[in-house]
């Protein structure tokens, strides 16, 4: 597999820093969670099949885990001799905490010129907001993503996806593997200051066009990825369910107003989003609401239209193309697992389904203060 033989030391929580080490270990690495003697917090969040909680074992597959007090010295100095061992060095502290432990990228890099560092925080390591902690709802709302995100009456909404979190996650692999390649040219590793915010913010290149280009917010209804387009909208069927078009193309426009009857209607949607198309917006809603769901997904089927029914979370786990591409997977003791987005044509990702309490292997790596094998 593709990351065979790198050794990660994760010291993250929760979700960014363990879906990224996860994903490494998809691919091959080895991983060694190092946990305070409590445990990861997640092993304990939700609920659990097999034991184990689904958020944990949807972060934590295939990762050894280890218990160590860094206060102890002599645990302390089992770290440090992983740490000249690793590879890669992940940790989620808040700014200031990693070099009170003296396990900072400068104390380690000195024993381990290799090493490539990752630091996971909300706000980043500088900056007037560096030492606030925060959580995803927060992070979102102070990138300003959360103002954009506005119920049918015009107040925000809570975000149900934890985008901060995950575009953090994204964004540090992406840093590490660059890193990791960068590395095979110098012979020396690097550290990534990676701020959840900044990686959120750097999402939104095909919104910020209002306040980049006229210094205004968004007038959210009018905007073409969030209602102000009617060919990109949701709309309500006869039977209390929900469709989705997502395709905003003039072509797309065309052919499904063709087919309804209202050619002149589907002009309306060349112009921009917004008022103009308000027309559209209301016939398309009347007619949704004549007939149920499943009739217009035969209706629709056959059209050259973006569209797709708005599914419940388990109808999207168990759709046949979501088998079919392997996204969902059931270990032998009966937990469920998310697959592997990143497929390659050699040498691709494995899901090892094991999964390990709390300092299981502490004792081995306490003893030989190498990494497991």
């Amino acid at each position: 597999m593709k990351l065979q033989g790198l050794k990660v030391l994760d010291l993250s929580l929760f979700l960014p820093g363990p879906h990224l080490t996860m994903m490494m270990a998809d691919h091959g690495a080895t991983v060694l969670k190092v946990e305070s003697p409590g445990g990861e917090p997640v092993r304990e969040v939700g609920l659990k099949q097999a034991g184990f909680s689904t958020w944990f074992r949807n972060t934590h597959r295939g990762k050894r885990c280890v218990a160590l007090d860094l206060k102890r010295p002599d645990h302390h100095a089992v770290l440090l001799a992983l740490a000249d061992e690793a590879d890669v060095f992940v940790e989620a502290f808040r700014p200031g905490v990693a070099k009170r432990l003296g396990i900072d990228y400068d104390a380690l890099s000195a024993r381990n010129p290799r090493l490539v560092y990752c630091s996971i925080s909300a706000f980043g390591q500088d900056g007037p907001k560096a030492g606030r902690p925060a959580h995803d709802l927060a992070m979102q709302a102070d990138a300003g993503v959360v103002s954009l995100n506005l119920a049918p009456d015009g107040t925000p909404a809570q975000p149900h996806m934890p985008v901060a979190d995950m575009a953090g996650s994204l964004m540090a692999l992406a840093g590490i593997l660059m890193a990791l390649y960068r590395r095979e040219r110098t012979g020396r590793g690097d550290c990534i200051d990676l701020s959840m915010q900044d990686a959120l913010m750097a999402w939104l290149p095909n919104v910020v066009g209002p306040p980049f280009a006229e210094r205004r917010d968004p007038v959210v209804a009018h905007e073409r990825s969030w209602g102000g387009n009617a060919m990109y909208r949701l709309y309500r069927c006869a039977d209390g369910r929900w469709l989705a078009l997502g395709g905003a193309e003039h072509k797309f426009a065309d052919a499904l107003f063709g087919a309804l009857g209202r050619p002149d209607l589907g002009v309306l949607c060349h112009q921009p989003p917004g008022p103009a198309q308000d027309p559209a917006k209301a016939f398309l809603a009347q007619t949704f609401a004549r007939e149920p769901l499943a009739h217009w997904c035969a209706f629709l089927a056959p059209l050259d239209v973006c569209w797709a029914p708005v599914k419940t979370l388990t109808e999207a786990l168990s759709d046949p193309h979501t088998q079919a591409r392997g996204m969902v997977f059931t270990d032998a003791s009966g937990g469920t697992h998310l697959g592997i987005p990143i497929r390659f044509r050699e040498e691709p990702g494995r899901i090892d389904p094991r999964l390990e309490g709390i300092g299981e292997s502490t004792d081995a790596i306490l003893s030989t203060q190498r990494f497991p094998l």
